[in-house]
């Protein structure tokens, strides 16, 4: 059996989700649009999980709550459909240099219905420069993106910050949660976000079910046309099913996210601690503070990520060198290179994300044979400066 290090590409399902999703699934399969008895109670289910999706963000009133397929179709509905319905007032969109896929080839698309996108830089450690992003708003500015942290390096992002400066200048303000919300608690009435995206996997729910906060009195055009479901914003049948889980998914993680984060912090910082202080030439990336507690992302001198994934999957260990999105590109991360990297220092990155199911041994093992699977690579590479040769060498010996 192999130990699980991806967290950040997919999480299982939990099990009292799938317990809770099943009669769903089997027996009570009626569709909400339906005027019949079973019909009825299935519109009392969708709006029994859509409180409980609201309440993990503490939204005021569930309808704020619109369910879509997964967080890229939640993003599309908020940066398309918000920029197109208010088109009228200015055509400027900003977002950050480091955004998740998704969001970055939406800006690409705008662009080509004649928007104009200004993408927002980053420090060294990934964090938006809150003075470059104020100097980038305009009287033609309708909508900032941001995500809430990296899903990449982790550093988490000021998004209070940013939300103020978002409010002083009358703009709408989306941030994309997924990479932070199975970890840290997004409250959207102490940070009144405008529009917020979530997803159900990424809190131990279903794949294929997310969900968009709209703060109350903001509209977005819709992007599917059909049916009218969800307030004329996402038509198609609801995904009862889907829906339980995530909202199940979303009541667990909301009473068990304070203690999983304390926990996996410290399986974090034992697991940055040792692989710094084992092997030579490796380094973190993203902020060593503001960073998710479940994230710890590393590069070393003198070796491809590849490499290194191919290697700990012969250990049967699971792990990334980057997002799982874009991880099929042979293209360096454009986080790392945002961040200042040179591309073959981007090249050589590992990134490894915890989880519900991790636990002290699997870091221990990794621990264990990460420094030999570093150690024989670079003994390989011709990058490899003599001296490092000569003091593995010596250490042989």
């Amino acid at each position: 059996m192999s130990i699980y290090l991806d967290y950040q590409a997919a999480k299982p399902v939990d099990v009292r989700v799938i317990s809770e999703m099943t009669v769903y699934l089997n027996n009570k399969f009626a569709n909400p649009s339906s005027l019949h008895c079973d019909g009825d109670e299935a519109t009392d289910t969708l709006s029994d999980y859509r409180r409980k999706v609201a309440d993990f963000i503490n939204a005021p009133e569930p309808a704020s709550i619109i369910f879509t397929s997964g967080a890229t179709e939640s993003n599309n509905l908020a940066i398309i459909g918000g920029a197109m319905r208010i088109k009228k007032k200015g055509n400027h969109i900003i977002i950050s240099e480091i955004e998740h896929i998704s969001i970055l080839n939406i800006a690409k698309y705008l662009e080509r219905q004649g928007f104009e996108v200004s993408r927002v830089p980053v420090d060294q450690f990934g964090i938006v420069r809150l003075d470059k992003l104020e100097r980038l708003i305009t009287n033609k500015t309708i909508l900032i993106s941001i995500s809430t942290a990296s899903n990449e390096v982790g550093s988490i992002q000021p998004i209070k910050e940013i939300s103020d400066i978002a409010v002083k200048n009358k703009i709408l303000f989306h941030t994309d949660a997924v990479a932070s919300e199975s970890i840290i608690p997004f409250d959207v009435q102490k940070i009144p976000v405008d529009m917020l995206t979530l997803s159900s996997n990424d809190i131990y729910g279903p794949r294929g079910v997310g969900a968009l906060y709209l703060k109350k009195g903001v509209r977005v055009n819709p992007i599917i046309i059909g049916g009218g479901q969800e307030k004329g914003m996402r038509s198609g049948s609801e995904n009862i099913p889907g829906i339980v889980g995530f909202g199940k998914a979303a009541e667990i993680m909301k009473s068990e996210i304070d203690d999983e984060s304390v926990r996996l912090k410290l399986l974090r910082d034992k697991l940055i601690k040792g692989i710094l202080e084992t092997i030579p030439k490796s380094y973190l990336n993203g902020h060593p503070e503001k960073r998710l507690p479940h994230n710890a992302h590393f590069r070393f001198d003198y070796i491809e990520g590849e490499s290194l994934i191919l290697s700990l999957k012969d250990e049967k260990i699971a792990a990334a060198t980057g997002s799982a999105c874009s991880s099929k590109t042979l293209e360096p991360s454009h986080t790392l290179i945002a961040m200042g990297l040179l591309h073959e220092e981007a090249h050589g990155s590992l990134m490894i994300t915890l989880g519900r199911d991790t636990k002290e041994e699997d870091v221990n093992e990794l621990l264990e044979k990460l420094p030999n699977i570093v150690k024989r690579l670079r003994l390989l590479s011709p990058l490899t400066p003599p001296d490092l040769i000569k003091k593995y060498n010596e250490v042989n010996e």
